[in-house]
Formats: C-alpha cells, sequence, structure tokens
C-alpha cells in the first residue's frame, strides 16, 4: 500500500491537535507515499504536498471542492485513502479494508431519532440520489475510518451528485462503485467517558472528546513522539 496517498481536507482554523496525533498516527500505521492537505496547510506541518482551494461555501460545499481538486490532481496516486483530522489509526494496517456502515435506512433511523439538519437531510437526498440510480438499499459509508477511493470513482460521483448541496461523498463514491466491504459500527466518540471499544484498529472523536476526555488521553499516549511531518522549533 506504500504507493498509495494520504488526502485529507482541511478547513482553516485554530491549532489543530487533533490533527497532530492522527498524522502521528498514520505515519506509525498507515503505509503511504505521501501526505497530500488540501485546502489550508497549518504552519506546523512540513514535508507534505498542499493543494491549496478556496473554502467560501459550506463544510460540504468545501470538502467537495476539496474532493474533486484533489481527483483531477495529476501527481495524486490513481487510487488514494481518503482520511479527515479526526481519524487516528490505532493498530498497523498494511491495506486499508474497505468498511462501511450498513444500509443508509438504518443510519437515517439512527439520525433521525437524535437530530434534524442539513447532514440528516443531505443523507436523505443522497439516498434518494441511488435508488434513483437503481440501488435499491445502498450502504452508508458514512464512517470516521480511512476509505480507498479511485479518483475516476470519485469524480464519477461528484458529478451525479452535483446537484446537491450536502451530497454524502463517501456513500455516493461506495455504491456508484460497487465496492462493498466489511459492516462495522462507527468508531466516533463522543463523550469523555472511559467507555469506548479499545481493540478496534480505528479511533475517532470530537474536539472536547479528544481534548477532554479518556480516548483522548488513550490517543496521546500512544502517540507521544513528533512525526517527521511536524516541523520543529529552532
Amino acid at each position: 500500500m506504500t504507493d498509495l496517498d494520504l488526502v485529507v481536507p482541511l478547513r482553516e482554523g485554530p491549532v489543530n491537535q487533533q490533527l497532530r496525533y492522527a498524522v502521528r498516527s498514520w505515519e506509525a500505521n498507515l503505509p503511504h507515499r505521501h501526505l497530500w492537505i488540501v485546502g489550508y496547510r497549518p504552519a506546523w506541518l512540513g514535508g507534505v504536498r498542499h493543494i491549496p482551494t478556496r473554502q467560501t461555501g459550506t463544510k460540504y460545499r468545501n470538502t467537495t471542492v476539496a474532493m474533486r481538486a484533489a481527483c483531477t490532481h495529476p501527481e495524486v496516486s490513481e487510487t488514494f485513502l481518503y482520511v479527515n483530522d479526526d481519524m487516528f489509526v490505532m493498530e498497523r494496517t498494511a491495506v486499508m479494508p474497505v468498511l462501511h456502515r450498513g444500509p443508509v435506512r438504518e443510519v437515517e433511523s439512527y439520525y433521525a431519532a437524535r437530530a434534524s439538519g442539513s447532514y440528516l437531510r443531505g443523507m436523505r437526498e443522497t439516498r434518494d440520489l441511488l435508488v434513483g440510480q437503481g440501488f435499491a438499499d445502498p450502504l452508508s459509508y458514512e464512517l470516521h475510518v480511512p476509505l480507498p477511493v479511485s479518483k475516476a470513482g470519485m469524480l464519477k460521483a461528484l458529478d451525479v451528485g452535483r446537484h446537491l448541496d450536502v451530497l454524502h461523498k463517501r456513500t455516493a463514491y461506495g455504491v456508484l462503485g460497487e465496492i462493498g466491504g466489511e459492516r462495522i459500527e462507527d468508531v466516533k466518540v463522543l463523550h469523555r467517558g472511559p467507555r469506548f471499544d479499545r481493540s478496534t484498529p480505528f479511533l475517532s472523536t470530537m474536539p472536547d472528546s479528544f481534548a477532554h476526555g479518556e480516548v483522548g488521553r488513550v490517543i496521546r499516549s500512544r502517540f507521544p513522539n513528533p512525526s517527521d511531518y511536524e516541523l520543529r522549533r529552532r
């Protein structure tokens, strides 16, 4: 897998400690060729490839712009791993498996019972889009784990869903590309408490659970040393 690149869209913001430790986990446990930052590159990151993008829309629009920029860049590997700044790889993973969350209808029920808003609307609209494309019971790929992505396949998904303002890109890509995969529960830890699956090779956090929760303590203790991507202060 060392010929694959990692692609992470980033928005401008304050010091991102989740990203710092995510990068440490990728360097240690997720073999790759180059790390591509698409959007905003923090000043402390070095040795990365950078594709600047204008971030003038919603976070959903901005990540769509980032994905299209990565997929049309000639130096990004034809297949890459799509990662986000809150995804931690806790064990050595020589080949990243394809993972999904089960049928969209089940994930939709989970979110509908807890919240509403643009994310849930985008989930429903993406589901309807895929049903219209002939996938009667589409799977959800909206997991907080790295996703292997082909440039051509993602561009197809972005084109098919270009009229949606909150396209669930991972799901559209996975279903249209019929990539299959293994079902898992999402690994996002939303709370500060000690109860979470410590056996999983992947973890994800919220800013609060990372900064103040047990899951953040576990992640920081696992990766105490700076990565080669972190510029040293002189």
